[in-house]
């Protein structure tokens, strides 16, 4: 963004997230950006490195051309539809919230604005998160311009709607999964003898590398899996012993059951 304000409607976990990441990545100024929470002492670390910050969202919204609602899902209709008569014409509407159809953003908002939904996760604090998104109402100027924000903070995916749930549960949910196998892998490296330090240093960056190797390359996983795997070798005795675990199998039933929940709600 060259210009304008940008408006994020609670500070939480993850709206803190996003204003870290935003700094990080030199896409806006920090005197730019307003954020908000009930509680906004519990802003002091952003407002020290020089955003604005507060508990008033309507002076928040006040000539912001891009509004982030990140808010809990049972608040988002609520806080927008308090929000929509200080609302710039022109502004942007972005709603964080999983489970909110843009059905509902339009109606709390008087379908006055262009809505967008974008499901990051809390990666977007390194820049480093893969962003899912759908619209509605949106020129190709207003798609350009959040796909120019997101891509700043990691990958961004524009989707159909109906398939937000299921990118929720693979790259927001995800982190939480990805870590998991990073805490198990790393307890092991100290029950063979490493620290602590050192096995987290390890498994993070090979897990990381692991990544990196699909994402400049075209392989599927399996054949990266193959390069390190010899007849007869220590890599293939590991993984045997985790597939008879059920390995695969636990993460694609977690998968799964969250995906479920997302639809059973």
């Amino acid at each position: 963004m060259e210009s304008g304000k940008l408006a994020i409607i609670g500070g939480g976990k993850l709206g803190s997230a996003l204003a870290e990441g935003m700094i990080r990545a030199g896409l806006i100024a920090e005197y730019r950006i307003h954020i908000t929470r009930r509680n906004a002492e519990l802003l002091k670390p952003l407002a020290d490195k020089g955003l604005i910050t507060g508990s008033d969202n309507i002076a928040a919204v006040k000539d912001a051309s891009i509004v982030f609602l990140a808010v809990k899902p049972w608040q988002v209709e609520e806080v927008l539809g308090s929000l929509v008569d200080s609302l710039a014409p022109s502004a942007v509407i972005i709603s964080l919230a999983a489970g909110v159809s843009l059905k509902k953003l339009q109606e709390a908002s008087g379908d006055r604005f262009t809505v967008f939904r974008a499901i990051p996760n809390t990666a977007v604090a390194v820049c480093e998160s893969v962003t899912a998104v759908c619209s509605v109402n949106a020129s190709e100027g207003d798609i350009k311009l959040v796909g120019s924000l997101f891509s700043g903070l990691g990958i961004v995916e524009f989707i159909p709607e109906d398939k937000i749930n299921a990118a929720t549960v693979l790259a927001s949910c995800g982190t939480a999964f990805a870590l998991r196998y990073i805490r198990a892998a790393v307890e092991a490296g100290v029950e063979i003898g490493l620290s602590p330090e050192t096995a987290v240093n390890m498994v993070a960056q090979t897990v990381k590398g692991a990544a990196r190797l699909l994402l400049d390359g075209d392989a599927h996983p399996e054949a990266e899996i193959d390069k390190v795997t010899t007849p007869g070798g220590v890599t293939i005795a590991g993984l045997n012993a985790m597939e008879h675990a059920g390995f695969s199998s636990s993460i694609i039933k977690g998968i799964n059951a969250a995906f479920r929940k997302t639809e059973n709600k």
